[in-house]
This record gives structure tokens, sequence and C-alpha cells, in this order.
């Protein structure tokens, strides 16, 4: 059954507005003048969907940002989470995260998942009407919760990796952050010198007709430069991003892009520590969660940003599909580091493969954000020590004929 905003005057002449769930708008109306309240506007709710079931349209998408952003996401999974668990049912559930929400936009999204819900689909095929909010892995995790039969727990379990995923995140970025900032400082202040700075130098020694120093010189040349062509190179910079970007949208380029980027020295390791404990995190949740292995396989492989590791996680499900241990399609796989398939094997002597590779993404992470820290550590001094060299050669170009113009007048 559908929901229905409304905004409508009770006997006092107040405004009231609220959702309701009705066959048709119609029918709301009729509801409402049957609590003695006069409608004004009933409008369907659209969340995700237009109202003929199509998806929203390209301008929706590009200008709309999403209900659920990942940290708004993550707490409400939680919410949710606790009042299931709790013993409510899910249509209480979602009646009351409805009635609490902060944002309209979230109040109606929810209010059309209960509306589903009470419309006898289930909660996972109410969420993947809204593809934009909540991912396929989300729906599957969802899924086999209510399969199962657990549905509180799996929720809990969920709600644990995105706030898992999003503190990682969080941690990361930290760490770049200040190194970048740096970096933007840094050029901004030379493009300062040797833009407006030298050039002021230079008119000033222009009528001395004594040759100025080599630095002095090659300054002079590098600020003559940035000034008449500065725009221009602004331009071309500007042509190679979106080559760039655009070159990226090809699969084949991309994964070979994603290959060498694994390569490289630091950020390298970084990478592929990132998201062999994404794998191994959201392989262990719907594994926990009672998901078919082959099944599970396929989503935790669609959740890796890196084109190479995720062909890599495609072939090792090839090879589960075949008959191969999961440990052993890993293992083959070089670029998956030895943890997971370690943690693999043992999950499956065991019998706790959620248990074991929850382990896995656990370390990986933590070390994930061990090096990044010590990265960004070495980084910061760095930067700091060469931006001062560069700023000291400037200096000592537009020194240098000063110091030899005194010279001369002595």
């Amino acid at each position: 059954m559908p929901a229905f905003s409304f905004e409508a005057l009770d006997a006092q002449g107040q405004t009231r507005k609220g959702l309701l769930e009705a066959d048709t708008a119609k029918s709301a109306r009729s509801m409402l003048r049957a609590q003695a309240l006069v409608p004004l506007t009933v409008e369907l709710v659209q969340t995700g969907q237009t109202a003929a079931g199509g998806s929203t349209s390209l301008g929706q998408r590009l200008f709309t940002r999403p209900v659920f952003s990942a940290t708004t996401l993550a707490v409400w999974t939680r919410q949710l989470a606790g009042l299931v668990s709790s013993g409510l049912p899910l249509e209480r559930a979602l009646t009351a995260l409805s009635d609490e929400a902060d944002d309209e936009r979230q109040s109606h999204l929810v209010a059309a998942l209960r509306a589903e819900v009470n419309a006898g689909s289930t909660f996972a095929r109410a969420l993947s009407q809204h593809p934009r909010e909540f991912s396929d892995i989300y729906c599957a995790v969802i899924g086999a919760g209510e399969h199962s039969g657990n549905l509180g727990m799996v929720l809990e379990k969920l709600a644990d990796d995105l706030e898992d995923r999003q503190a990682l995140k969080a941690k990361l970025v930290g760490a770049a952050l200040y190194p970048a900032i740096v970096t933007v400082v840094a050029i901004v202040i030379v493009l300062f010198l040797v833009g407006y700075v030298v050039p002021q130098v230079a008119s000033v020694f222009a009528g001395t007709k004594r040759a100025l120093p080599f630095l002095t010189v090659m300054m002079l040349t590098i600020s003559s430069i940035v000034r008449n062509y500065g725009w221009w190179m602004l331009f071309a910079l500007i042509l190679i991003a979106a080559s760039a970007r655009w070159a990226l949208t090809l699969e084949s380029f991309r994964q070979k892009f994603d290959a060498a980027w694994l390569n490289l020295p630091l950020v390298g390791k970084l990478a592929r520590g990132y998201n062999a404990a994404r794998f191994a995190g959201t392989l262990a949740m719907l594994a926990g969660a009672g998901v078919p292995i082959l099944k599970a396989l396929q989503a935790a492989a669609e959740t890796l940003n890196n084109r190479a590791m995720r062909a890599d996680a495609l072939d090792a499900l090839v090879l589960v599909r075949e008959g191969a241990p999961l440990a052993s399609a890993l293992a083959q796989k070089k670029r998956f580091p030895g943890l997971v398939s370690m943690f693999a094997r043992l999950g499956e002597q065991t019998g706790q493969l959620p248990l074991m590779l929850q382990r896995a993404a656990t370390q990986i992470s933590t070390e994930v954000q061990r090096r990044a820290l010590q990265l960004a550590t070495i980084l910061e001094p760095l930067l700091i020590v060469g931006m001062g060299l560069i700023v000291m050669t400037i200096v000592l170009a537009v020194m240098q004929p000063i110091i030899e113009l005194n010279r001369f007048v002595k």
C-alpha cells in the first residue's frame, strides 16, 4: 500500500502535516475527512522511484543528494537493529523511525518502506526498490537475515560493518588531509612568489645594465613562463585530467591502471590492504548471515574499488564454483595478502569461516591504518622541508642581485 504525505486543517484551524497509507489519493483524502481534517494537499511519497515504478531521472540523480549518507545509514541501521532486537515488529520499528526522523526526505523514505512491508513485500525487496540508498550487498544481507529468522542479529552485524568501514575511511582521509593542505599551500605560495614577487625585483635591476646571477636568470625565466603561459598550462592540466578521467571509464585501461597502482612502493600496499580488508569483511558478513558462498563471493568482489583485485576475486569465484576450496582459490591470486587465504584455510578447517575472515579483515585494516599514519608522519616534515627549500631558492634568487649591487656601490 503506497504512502501519502498530507497537509490538512483541524477543527481549530491549525495546520497538521504527516504521512498515511492508502490505496489512492482519493482514499487518503477520505481518511483525513473521517478524522475531522480538511485536506489541503495529498501527495504520493516518491523516494528512489517515480510513481510509475521507473527509476528517477538523470537530473534528479545528478542534482539531488541521496537521503542517506554513509554515516547516517550506519546510524539508521543501528537504530533499526536495536528496535528489532528488542522484539518490536518490523512494521512498528519502521513507524517509530519514520516518526522520529529529523529529515523530511528520510521520513518519507522510511514511510515508503513501511508501506511496502505492510503490503506483503519482504523488507529486502522493499529496500531494493531504492537502489540509490541501499546497495545490493545491503539488500542481500537483509534478505539472508529474513530468510534465517535472525533479522535483528544480521542488522547488528551490518551496522558493525558499516561503522568499521566508515572508521577506516575516516582515518585514511585524516592521515592524508594534512599533507594535502600543506601541498596546496606550498603551490599557492610558490606561484605567488614566482608570478608576482620575482618580476617586481627584476624590474628594479632592469636599468643597472649589470649581468644578473645565474639563479636569478633561471628564476626570471620560470617566472616569464608562468606569467605568459600560466593559463594555457592550467588549461592543459584540466584537459589532461579530463582525458585521464575518461580513460579510466574504459574497463581495459582501468584494470591496467589499477594493476600498476598496486605496484607502487608505498600507496600500492595501502590500496592492496584497504581493498583486501573490505573484501574479507564483506565476505565474512555475508557468510555469517547465511548467504551462499558463491553469491557472497560475487557480492564481495563487487565492493572492490580496484579493478585488478576485482578481476582476481571473480577468478577465485570461478575456481570455487569448479570445486576448489576458498583458501586455495585466494592463495593463487597474489594481489590478495596471504593473510586472507591463511585465515580462510583456518576457517574452512574449523568450520568458522565468517569468524576467521572477520579476524583477517580486522588485522589487515589495523595494518593499513598503521601504515597510513606512518606515511603521513613521514610526509609532513618532508613537505615542510621541501617547501622551505623552494622558498629559500626563490629568496636567494632575489637577494643575490641586491647583494652584488651593494658591493658595486661600495
